[in-house]
């Protein structure tokens, strides 16, 4: 099944998402890059106000892969109470010491997802490893948003493969990267656990602009 990831940056946002009965909201700020992190007090504040009514997530930014640098940004984001900690890794970057030291939180409550960027050819046998180390799931994403979306710059059998191997490791699987409705039909049977948007939604589909109702609406009937 399909669920539906909306990418919001502010508590109105989120209530706009959550009128819409979108399936996990997202907290990012997307003006500060592809993984553009929210400040975690503001985080926080959306966590309380929408009391546990659907999962939320966010990313800790677009960070070096620097294990310290990492796991005090997941530490400080796991504070806030979010469902999900999402973390970009970065491509001719070494992950193996990034991934042990984030594995010694993974046995406790803190849900880590791995997010690859399918414009820079990401090494998918790394899969396996996340799920070693506790990691919760994992999403493809794009990294230049003038590229196109993710099914313009990774094949569609590239990413069937993702999705399966992904849920061969019991993974919770996502696919998000500048996404369109006409994106989804595509999409659709490959069966990932949910598509993630931002673009899509938002006025004019900039990812920098306010969230549209209406897109938003749109993008939500097409999955259901």
């Amino acid at each position: 099944m399909n669920r539906m990831l909306a990418s919001v940056n502010s508590l109105e946002e989120a209530f706009i998402a959550l009128h819409f009965d979108v399936d996990i909201i997202d907290l990012k700020q997307p003006a500060l890059g592809a993984l553009g992190a929210l400040p975690a007090h503001q985080v926080q504040a959306i966590v309380t106000h929408l009391a546990n009514v659907r999962p939320v997530s966010a990313t800790v930014g677009d960070l070096p892969m620097q294990a310290d640098v990492i796991f005090n940004a997941v530490q400080e984001m796991a504070n806030t109470g979010v469902d999900y900690i999402k973390i970009g890794f970065f491509p001719d970057q070494d992950w193996s010491a990034v991934i042990t030291k984030l594995a010694t939180l993974t046995s406790g409550a803190i849900q880590l997802i791995a997010v690859l960027f399918a414009d820079q050819q990401p090494d998918l046998s790394s899969i396996e490893q996340f799920s070693k180390a506790g990691f919760t799931g994992i999403m493809l994403d794009t990294m230049d948003k003038t590229n196109g979306s993710l099914s313009k710059v990774m094949p569609l059998a590239t990413l069937q493969h993702f999705v399966q191997t992904a849920q061969h490791h019991q993974l919770l699987c996502g696919l998000a990267g500048s996404l369109r409705a006409d994106d989804i039909p595509a999409l659709l049977p490959l069966q990932a656990d949910y598509l993630g948007f931002r673009g899509a939604l938002c006025e004019q589909q900039q990812r920098t602009a306010e969230l549209d109702s209406a897109a938003l609406m749109r993008i939500k009937a097409l999955l259901v």
